[in-house]
């Protein structure tokens, strides 16, 4: 069985990596660090949140690849 907790840590840990993606790919673009930062820092909430959710939604409702 897995647990809310694996499906938090999963969520957390990956966004880390999205994250950073998102801050270093704004800075570049906009070429202002400070703005890959907000960037960075609005998408954290917001990603985390809609991740978890899509991650809670296939482990519920989609049994694709799930053996029985």
């Amino acid at each position: 069985m897995v647990s809310y907790k694996r499906h938090i840590l999963k969520t957390i840990s990956w966004r880390v990596i999205g994250t950073i993606d998102t801050i270093v790919l704004s800075g570049i673009i906009t070429g202002s660090w400070t703005t890959g930062l907000a960037i960075g820092g609005v998408e954290v909430i917001t990603k985390m949140t809609l991740y978890y959710v899509h991650e809670r939604a296939w482990y519920k409702y989609i049994k694709y690849g799930v053996d029985k």
